[in-house]
């Protein structure tokens, strides 16, 4: 260890931290390459050898050709996946448009219980439909 100075570690730590920032870099440029919409089957077969072929090169000139259109895309993909997470919370909670729904359980029993109350219906008849809905 003592042929190795401590500043030479630092570098090469250093530059192995940017190899792999690279590489993230370079495989978020190949994902965005394939879900591009815009762009057709050679344009996206020229994109992909320019990135294999002269990885450096073809990694920066798609980040300055692309870049804006691939944050775009990157915020229109949280943003149907936000909206499919809520339509999913929504349908496991059983509520639609974001609060009750007028048909909801609760709401069905407190009409029920209302009914009761006003004697529009007898017990047995309450009994029965509440057990419909709790079913």
């Amino acid at each position: 260890m003592d042929d190795y100075p401590l500043l030479n570690l630092f570098w090469t730590m250093l530059w192995f931290f940017l190899w792999i920032m690279w590489l993230f870099l370079l495989f978020r440029v190949i994902m965005d390459i394939f879900r591009s919409d815009d762009l057709g089957g050679w344009a996206k077969a020229g994109w992909l050898i320019l990135a294999l072929v002269l990885p450096y090169l073809g990694v920066l000139i798609y980040v300055i050709a692309r870049g804006k259109s691939m944050g775009k895309r990157d915020v229109q993909e949280a943003k149907e996946r936000d909206a499919a997470f809520k339509a999913y919370i929504r349908d496991a909670a059983g509520t639609e448009g974001g609060g009750h729904r007028s048909g909801g359980h609760v709401d069905d029993l407190s009409k029920l219980a209302d009914l009761k109350d006003k004697g529009a219906i007898t017990e047995d008849e309450y009994q029965r439909a509440k057990s419909k809905l709790l079913v």
